[in-house]
């Protein structure tokens, strides 16, 4: 046959990928990313590790030594299965005693009742801008860290921790990792510049980032303080939450989460490297880099997504959406139909409802709610909410604007407008009871709960109509109000 013609023209043959899609470093971020949630990934540093059909050959190439790191059970269905080969110049054994840490008490992972470090109030709490250490610290972000708030136990493997983190300093030769759960980092204030086993990841504020609980990793501030907050969920991962009627388009797209590429060092001076297990702090020495690994592959691999780049589905017609069309990321719980938590984005969107109330409405939710902003300005009228604090509000407390907010709301003359303009914001939603610390109650130096004294100004409207409701039930032949219980 001859060739296919177009316009008088042959066609001809255009052009073939020749790699797999990463992204472009940019001057915020100089690292590249494979992209996917849930993909299983490969990645060499050197070319032609990786070994074919097999994973644990009689010699790897170059010497290097194989390790699996399992996220999940041995017999777990093939979908939830977590796992990474590392292609390393040094297995993890190669190590001293763990000792433990005395530092840093202000650490839990056990939240039951019997924890006399915890407390379940039933009210709404909020946290200015957590402070960060002064000029004459030395706090890097393992010593940062600060629990807040939790429901569970780690040793259980069913909960979490919430945590909020102040650093002045980078790490050096001193890698942190958490046997406890897996920890989803929000910087809200300086970037983090993380080396991980499996590459480096730089994450700005308005970015998360997730490693997984056995995952080492190094934290730099190349821009120089940091503050930021942690949920750490333990016996579980964070996975996208189903999209229901929505179909596959929409809030958080799997393509823009980003994922390392191998990278690795030739080190072989001392390294500390600490474990928190079971809220505690040990210690043990090396003398190699634990960020070794020349290649792996899997699925268990630490990612990043920018929250800015989440599609806002919560524009309705009428009333308002429930906040699930918020969630990013969700971690199942052993309830069904129960998370263990939902983390939900803010994010700027159009409000055009008709004949709604606009803001929050009253509500007392099952979930408790704990929120922080990243920047820009608090929307609402019931707490003192900064970037860089922290609100909670504990499961069935009632919570909602002022009256004045009200009355704004219920008077104003509804057109379709953009709000939320500026502002980050993020949510952990979460569908049980949390305990607060000691430190979140008494040492952080920057509780500020709501006053009572902003609803006093409420008016019980209804009583103001007790003529027009009367007149209303005697055309209904119903008795008035006021009638004595027979």
């Amino acid at each position: 046959m001859g060739a296919v013609r177009h316009r008088g023209r042959a066609a001809a043959f255009g052009l073939s990928c020749q790699s797999v899609f990463m992204t472009s470093s940019t001057p915020e971020d100089p690292y590249r990313y494979q992209v996917g949630f849930g993909n299983f990934f490969n990645s060499e540093a050197v070319p032609g590790v990786i070994p074919e059909s097999q994973n644990t050959p009689q010699v790897c190439k170059y010497g290097l030594y194989p390790e699996q790191l399992t996220s999940t059970g041995f017999i777990a269905s093939r979908n939830s299965m977590q796992h990474v080969w590392f292609y390393r110049i040094l297995p993890g054994v190669v190590q001293g005693a763990a000792a433990k840490l005395s530092g840093n008490l202000d650490l839990e992972a056990n939240f039951s009742t019997n924890n006399d470090n915890v407390e379940f109030p039933p009210h709404a709490l909020c946290w200015l801008p957590f402070k960060l250490p002064s000029q004459s610290e030395r706090v890097d972000f393992i010593e940062g860290i600060k629990t807040i708030a939790g429901n569970g136990d780690a040793t259980m493997k069913e909960g979490l921790a919430i945590h909020i983190y102040t650093a002045n300093v980078s790490m050096t030769n001193r890698a942190f990792c958490s046997h406890d759960g897996d920890l989803l980092i929000i910087p809200q204030q300086g970037r983090l510049d993380i080396q991980t086993e499996l590459g480096m990841l730089m994450v700005r504020p308005g970015e998360l980032v997730v490693i997984q609980a056995g995952i080492r990793f190094k934290v730099s501030l190349p821009d120089g303080p940091s503050r930021g907050y942690i949920q750490e969920i333990f016996g579980s991962h964070y996975e996208l939450p189903d999209m229901g009627p929505l179909g596959a388009n929409g809030m958080a797209l799997p393509r823009n989460f980003e994922f390392p590429i191998a990278s690795f060092d030739e080190d072989i001076s001392e390294w500390e490297v600490v474990v928190k297990l079971a809220g505690k702090l040990w210690s043990y020495k090396q003398q190699h880099t634990p960020f070794d690994v020349v290649a792996w592959h899997g699925n268990c691999i630490p990612y990043k997504y920018a929250l800015a780049k989440f599609i806002n589905t919560a524009v309705v017609d009428r009333d308002q959406s429930d906040p699930s069309v918020y969630t990013v990321l969700t971690a199942k719980s052993k309830i069904p139909g129960v998370a263990i938590t939902e983390v939900m984005a803010f994010t700027p969107k159009w409000n055009a409802t008709t004949n709604s109330f606009r803001p929050p409405y009253y509500h007392r939710n099952m979930a408790a709610e704990v929120m922080g902003i990243i920047y820009g300005p608090y929307g609402g009228s019931s707490r003192d909410l900064r970037a860089g604090g922290l609100s909670v509000q504990s499961s069935y407390t009632a919570h909602g604007e002022t009256y004045e907010t009200y009355k704004k709301a219920t008077t104003a003359e509804l057109k379709p407008e953009r709000v939320g303009e500026g502002v980050l914001a993020f949510m952990f939603h979460i569908p049980t009871h949390i305990g607060l610390t000691k430190y979140a109650l008494e040492r952080s130096g920057v509780l500020h709960p709501p006053s009572p004294a902003l609803f006093s100004s409420m008016r019980p409207h209804f009583l103001e109509h007790t003529d027009e409701v009367n007149a209303d039930l005697k055309r209904m032949g119903l008795l008035p109000l006021g009638t004595p219980r027979s």
